[in-house]
């Protein structure tokens, strides 16, 4: 079994990131992401105590917002206009999902650092993080047959248009669509629904390359979307239980940061 380690990467662009950081310090910007967190939940907490922690490792400020749900729109709004507020997320799922896009298309768009409003000036930071995953241990995309499973908002859905923008054969699996049929023709998998076992080692093929982006809670512990049976393959290239797609995804998000830093900077002198 070939892994495909993020954390690997990751400890490269965080060096790079915390180079970027410094070389602004000259100009006396300190990068800030606001972070707009609703809900109060184990996973969602330590997904924010991990932004925290890269933001302190690579100098930039990371403010925590708690907001109710209804006073989140006059805080969002607080946010857009303050000038030392660089990007901007909005920390999902809310308490009531039903206002998710509501909420997320508040942001504006040069501080949508998550990508997940109507027009964001960025990449969204899980599908990018999976195309430098693949990038980095040199997987090919051209000529696979690619099966996505999952068409969320956050991973299945931007990433299906940039892959087919890319010119990708793209199947997209969603509820009630035969998943082992699919996957049986697929070279390359990718799985981000938040259902445990949703792929297991009867669906893959050898020399299938399987990344893993789904993130669930099963019996007070954090799983993805793939059965533990695919871990003692070894005909098979696949993301780790830990350390896959999880820490590119903060880079990502970090590295938009730093842009959106670059840009408003770019703006504001001309």
């Amino acid at each position: 079994m070939k892994l495909l380690n993020g954390a690997e990467l990751a400890g490269f662009i965080k060096e790079r990131h915390a180079q970027q950081v410094r070389s602004m310090q000259h100009t006396k910007v300190v990068p800030k992401l606001a972070i707009v967190q609703v809900k109060d939940d184990p996973v969602i907490n330590t997904y924010v105590r991990l932004k925290q922690q890269y933001g302190e490792d690579v100098g930039i400020a990371v403010e925590v917002h708690k907001p109710k749900q209804a006073d989140c729109a006059h805080l969002i709004e607080s946010l857009n206009k303050d000038e030392l507020v660089h990007g901007i997320i909005v920390q999902l799922p809310l308490e009531n999902t039903d206002q998710t896009d509501e909420i997320t298309n508040l942001v504006a768009p040069e501080k949508d650092v998550d990508a997940l409003g109507l027009k964001p000036n960025f990449d969204p930071a899980t599908p990018t993080a999976i195309l430098w995953l693949l990038a980095g241990y040199n997987i090919d995309l051209a000529g696979k047959h690619i099966l996505l499973v999952g068409r969320g908002k956050l991973v299945g859905a931007p990433l299906e248009k940039i892959l087919k923008e890319a010119g990708h054969t793209v199947l997209v699996a969603g509820r009630g669509d035969d998943v082992a049929a699919m996957a049986a023709e697929s070279e390359v998998i990718i799985t981000a629904t938040s259902s445990p076992g949703v792929i297991n080692s009867a669906m893959v093929r050898p020399g299938t390359v399987v990344v893993d982006a789904g993130v669930a809670g099963e019996e007070g512990m954090t799983v993805g979307d793939v059965s533990p049976d695919l871990y003692v393959r070894d005909d098979i290239t696949i993301t780790p239980q830990k350390g896959g797609v999880g820490p590119l995804t903060v880079c990502a998000l970090f590295d938009n940061v730093i842009r959106a830093v670059t840009e408003q900077k770019l703006h504001k002198s001309n």
